[in-house]
């Protein structure tokens, strides 16, 4: 690590390198800057990342993840919404030949033109640390454009755990599930409040995700089941997707018997194998009623 990427670490310099900008925290973008040179250092080696790869990085903030990333990767395209800090990353990102920052919203990006552009021909990877605020919308277009072969992105560590929750546990839900449908993700490691500045009030956790979509033949009555499912947690199965569905319940109870589901369940112990099954019931015996 250089003593550039080390320095961007550092609370001090941090500060004195804002101040000499005029730059001021937004609570509403929830910038937090990392003062601990190791999470940087441990967010690349948990991407893989060997010389060969592309890196697309959502809000590069002041670099200190973008200068070990650009290291370690053929090339670096970042998406840095706050204007204001052009002249921190001009300073910060000096001499870093494969290193372009694009000025734009990631909620509203064109994706597949960035891909085009950016990175023809091949699939890049992900690394961030994300705005909590906005962490399920970005990794919902991330996952959902299919353009990405791998997601390595910091979290909250509650979302973390949904993210990577098993069917049955209190953390699983709908998003639960979306993520399953895209890739397969696991928890690295936590990183503790005391590594940013600001401090935030929570724990953080990065998380991995290997970008590996499941082929679903009724991808719409899929998610219209699970949404449904989740929709209502405390309902049973039959309860809940009875006020989403145009089925008389009795044909809905029988629906999902023949999938070998027990009426009586929560959606929130079905795992998608199981949402799946019931998609496809639907699908074929709607009688006339798959207006989803």
């Amino acid at each position: 690590m250089g003593e550039e990427d080390e320095r961007l670490c550092d609370a001090r310099y941090i500060r004195a390198l804002l101040a000499r900008h005029g730059f001021h925290f937004s609570r509403a973008r929830g910038q937090n800057f990392l003062t601990a040179d190791w999470v940087p250092r441990a967010i690349v080696q948990c991407a893989g990342l060997d010389g060969t790869q592309d890196v697309f990085e959502v809000g590069p903030g002041l670099g200190a993840l973008t200068r070990p990333l650009a290291r370690a990767a053929r090339r670096v395209v970042a998406a840095e919404v706050d204007v204001s800090l052009r002249p921190v990353l001009a300073e910060t990102l000096a001499g870093l030949d494969n290193v372009d920052v694009l000025w734009a919203d990631v909620l509203t990006l064109d994706l597949p033109a960035l891909a085009a552009a950016h990175f023809p021909g091949g699939r890049p990877v992900v690394c961030a640390n994300l705005p909590y605020a906005v962490t399920t919308p970005v990794l919902t277009r991330l996952l959902g454009s299919g353009l990405f072969a791998a997601l390595t992105v910091m979290v909250q560590k509650e979302v973390a755990q949904r993210l990577c929750a098993a069917p049955g546990t209190p953390a699983y839900g709908a998003f639960s599930v979306y993520v399953g449908v895209h890739a397969r993700p696991t928890i690295a490691f936590d990183v503790p409040p005391d590594a940013f500045l600001p401090r935030p009030r929570v724990t953080s956790s990065v998380v991995h995700m290997v970008c590996q979509k499941r082929p679903l033949r009724c991808e719409a009555v899929f998610f219209r089941l699970v949404r449904a499912a989740f929709g209502q947690r405390r309902k049973t199965l039959l309860n809940a997707l009875s006020s989403a569905l145009p089925l008389p319940k009795e044909e809905l109870s029988a629906l999902i018997a023949s999938c070998g589901i027990a009426p009586s369940a929560r959606g929130e112990t079905l795992g998608i194998p199981e949402f799946e099954s019931l998609a496809d019931a639907y699908e074929k015996n709607g009688d006339g009623h798959n207006d989803l």
